[in-house]
C-alpha cells in the first residue's frame, strides 16, 4: 500500500516562493510516475506537473517557467518548486503517484498566497 504525506504548504505573499514535498512509502516508487495536482474553492482539481520515473516533465501550460517539478528516487520523495506565486495559485496541492496503474494520493496541502 503505498502512502503520500505531503508538506511545505503554507502562506506566503505574492511575488513568493514555496517548496512542496511529497514523501512517498510502500513500493518501487523509483518505477512511479509522479504528479502535482491543485485544486481551488469551487473549481475542478487540475494537473500541475508530472515526471516520469526517467525523470521526463510535463507541465500545465500556464505555469510553465514557474514552477518545477523534481524527484528524489533515493529518497522516494518528488518536489514541486513554486516561484513568483500569485494570488490565483491558491488552492489545495495534491500529490499523485500511478503505480503499476493505480493512482494514489496525498491528503493535500493548503497553499495561500496573499496580494
Amino acid at each position: 500500500q503505498v502512502q503520500l504525506v505531503e508538506s511545505g504548504g503554507g502562506l506566503v505573499q505574492a511575488g513568493g516562493s514555496l517548496r512542496l514535498s511529497c514523501a512517498a512509502s510502500g513500493g518501487s516508487l523509483s518505477i512511479a510516475a509522479m504528479g502535482w495536482y491543485r485544486q481551488a474553492p469551487g473549481k475542478q482539481r487540475e494537473l500541475v506537473a508530472s515526471i516520469t520515473s526517467s525523470g521526463n516533465t510535463h507541465y500545465a501550460d500556464s505555469l510553465k517557467g514557474r514552477f518545477t517539478i523534481s524527484r528524489d528516487n533515493a529518497k522516494n520523495t518528488v518536489y514541486l518548486q513554486m516561484n513568483s506565486l500569485k494570488p490565483e495559485d491558491t488552492a489545495v496541492y495534491y500529490c499523485k503517484v500511478v503505480l503499476f496503474r493505480r493512482d494514489y494520493w496525498g491528503q493535500g496541502t493548503q497553499v495561500t498566497v496573499s496580494s
